[in-house]
């Protein structure tokens, strides 16, 4: 079996891609800032990203952060794959990022093309959004008396354990290329994902939704992050709340 490297290794899908991996028989490293004997800020690269990456086969680049920094990232982690001959670099991505102007979006967008002009044998494989996104959305929503939601937005969010089974098994293979989209099994209006919410965990709220301004709030009421010729998620929303919550109780 071959040797494989996971960025974000212990992040809410890295972890998951490592147990597939090890249950398939690889052996995987794991690089995180804090994880030991591979902890590396990729961001400032240096001989610990080297040390990391040498002798691995694949790497699966997870590791990515909304506060800024991916693409420097990328950059030095490339640099230090093609030193080490590392055959193959697997991408997670998101879908809609060339549709909707958000900085997070175009900052993803940028690392899909350093990863396509590596050099390096790729694959880039984008997913909706993960269900523990929403839910995250909701809480926070959830703490005034009433929860106020943008209007004509829907959502098709995806079990992160069943992209993780995608990215292990692509990182088992070859290279190849930009793969099909993965998407949740439903195009859901946000009110109807709160309103799911709000009964699991046991709380009452009116559900009041407001238009927002501007061109990424216009990108998403246009679906721009959907993908539904690609609902091929299995797990629902209800089912990730009903792990999460149990009885609706909210504990």
């Amino acid at each position: 079996m071959t040797t494989i490297l996971v960025t974000g290794g212990t992040g809410t899908l890295g972890r998951l891609v490592v147990e597939r991996l090890r249950a398939g028989g690889h052996e995987v490293r794991v690089l995180s800032r804090s994880a030991r004997p591979y902890a590396v800020d990729l961001r400032k690269g240096g001989a610990g990203l080297d040390t990391a990456v040498a002798g691995v086969d694949t790497v699966v680049h997870c590791a990515s952060s909304p506060r800024g920094g991916d693409e420097e990232a990328a950059r030095h982690l490339i640099a230090a794959a093609r030193r080490a001959g590392v055959r193959h670099l697997v991408y997670i991505s998101i879908v809609g990022i060339d549709r909707v102007p958000l900085g997070y979006y175009r900052s993803k967008l940028a690392v899909e093309r350093l990863v396509e002009e590596s050099g390096l044998g790729w694959t880039v494989l984008r997913a909706t959004q993960f269900h523990d996104l929403p839910a995250q959305l909701f809480q926070a929503l959830a703490k005034p008396p009433v929860m106020l939601l943008p209007a004509g937005i829907s959502d098709q969010p995806i079990e992160v354990a069943e992209v993780a089974e995608r990215l292990a098994e692509l990182a088992a293979g070859a290279p190849a290329g930009r793969v099909a989209d993965m998407g949740g099994p439903e195009v859901r209006t946000l009110d109807s994902l709160a309103r799911a919410y709000l009964k699991a965990t046991g709380r009452r709220r009116p559900v009041v939704s407001l238009p927002l301004p501007g061109k990424a709030a216009r990108a998403f009421r246009n679906g721009g992050h959907l993908t539904p010729e690609r609902a091929v998620g299995k797990g629902t929303f209800e089912e990730y709340l009903a792990v999460r919550f149990g009885d609706g109780s909210g504990r």
